[in-house]
């Protein structure tokens, strides 16, 4: 196999893993403007691998927010806290929707700093949201 095959291979696992979804904001593969990525969890730059239990799927707003980012700060205490990791953690323990489903709420300082880092309520997915909840297409089921 051929190193691009390999990496054709793990996106396409990473994609079907994540089920069409960003594992960060949520945002439907099905419904975005723009492609969805491979994201490297621990960065490429911080010595992170190509492999599966270091790669989430993205889509480009929160890879773009994330880039080289393990780490942010938590707005509420203001303490340096790990970023989300999608390999570790579980999505709807960590986060939760607002009432009208538009919005992710952080509700600890892993959480709430990753909301902000990676800007998870961006104008544009919140719109989104917005339009996809009224045709009874948001919140994903995962």
């Amino acid at each position: 196999m051929s190193p691009s095959s390999g990496f054709t291979a793990l996106r396409r696992i990473v994609a079907a893993r994540a089920q069409g979804y960003c594992e960060y904001c949520r945002c439907s593969e099905r419904f975005a403007t723009e492609s969805f990525t491979l994201e490297h969890i621990q960065p490429r730059a911080k010595g992170g691998k190509d492999t599966l239990d270091n790669l989430a799927w993205s889509c480009l707003g929160c890879n773009s927010h994330k880039h080289t980012k393990t780490v942010a700060i938590d707005p509420v205490t203001g303490t340096t806290v790990p970023l989300f990791n999608p390999r570790q953690q579980l999505w709807h323990n960590h986060f939760e929707w607002s009432e009208d489903f538009t919005t992710i709420i952080g509700t600890s300082p892993i959480d709430r700093a990753t909301v902000e880092a990676l800007r998870l309520n961006r104008l544009g997915i919140v719109n989104l949201r917005c339009v996809l909840a009224a045709s009874g297409l948001h919140p994903p089921t995962l």
